[in-house]
């Protein structure tokens, strides 16, 4: 896929520091994200929450499909470049699209990570570090309850 081949950490870097690609965006008041939302989804996805560590079955779910956000159900990830990365979170080598995801430099605890978010809803998904495996070397650690299982 021409996906694996144009992705890696000096792109990542660049879209945080220049703008991720365009998306048509879904917009709803926050009042509308809380009626749809779980508690804790709303926390993560639209207060840039954490959840707690290996908290999803999602971690150990190896099997073929694709997931989209929960927010927009766009579709962000293919379950085959999903990897176990021991992190707690699932993690993924790539998004399916770049224009599915968007990047922003995150500075909040003393430290500079890049957060990636839906780039239709800006949902917040995770982060990406560039400790991954081949062939892009990146790591995409996901907020499972931000994603759903649509394909098997």
């Amino acid at each position: 896929m021409e996906q694996e081949k144009t992705m890696n950490w000096a792109r990542v870097i660049h879209l945080a520091d220049h703008g991720s690609p365009a998306a048509q965006k879904v917009e709803k008041t926050e009042e509308e994200w809380k009626n749809i939302l779980s508690e804790e989804q709303f926390y993560v996805m639209r207060k840039a929450g954490t959840e707690r560590a290996f908290s999803s079955d999602l971690c150990s779910l190896f099997t073929p499909g694709l997931y989209s956000c929960l927010c927009c159900k766009t579709l962000l990830f293919d379950a085959n470049k999903k990897f176990e990365s021991g992190s707690g979170w699932p993690s993924f080598t790539a998004p399916l699209a770049e224009n599915a995801i968007a990047y922003h430099k995150d500075t909040s605890f003393g430290m500079t990570r890049v957060e990636v978010i839906c780039n239709v809803c800006d949902a917040h998904l995770g982060h990406v570090f560039p400790d991954g495996p081949a062939p892009t070397g990146l790591r995409f650690c996901i907020n499972a309850v931000s994603l759903e299982k649509v394909k098997e």
